[in-house]
């Protein structure tokens, strides 16, 4: 697949996402690049990227819906960009086997241009946890708000 401008990016990663395909979401990324997913997993390269999302595609996300919404693209000169996107994410199966809960995530993706379009070289997903301002570990990890304090 190929992403001709930076903007574009995150709706080629959702086109990708419901092909059900990691493979092909592994294409919109370097062989040498990066992937941080919401827990902090790390994956440091395009076959693992690949991997990994290949599994979740046919397991517990194989019914969802990722849609993405505000999008903010920074050009940092001719052949690198950085894009946001808020994702929101529908359809995932909880480890119940029923439907999880809606939740939205932040995508960040650092683009270089190559001959064929643009590439991701690093990514990193996080989670949005309205209200709260960080997390803290009191045995597990638990988003927290001070602000209430």
């Amino acid at each position: 697949m190929t992403v001709a401008d930076p903007a574009d990016f995150p709706k080629a990663f959702a086109e990708a996402w419901h092909r059900r395909d990691g493979h092909r979401i592994g294409a919109l990324f370097a062989e040498d690049a990066d992937f941080v997913n919401v827990t902090g997993l790390w994956w440091r390269n395009r076959a693992a990227i690949s991997k990994a999302h290949d599994y979740a595609l046919k397991s517990f996300f194989r019914e969802t819906t990722l849609k993405p919404g505000v999008t903010t693209t920074r050009q940092l000169g001719p052949d690198h960009a950085i894009v946001q996107c808020r994702f929101t994410l529908s359809g995932q199966k909880a480890p119940d086997g029923g439907t999880a809960g809606t939740r939205q995530t932040i995508l960040t993706f650092v683009l270089h241009r190559t001959e064929n379009g643009w590439q991701a070289v690093a990514a990193q997903n996080t989670d949005v946890v309205p209200g709260k301002e960080t997390h803290v570990n009191t045995g597990s990890l638990t988003a927290v708000d001070y602000r209430d304090t």
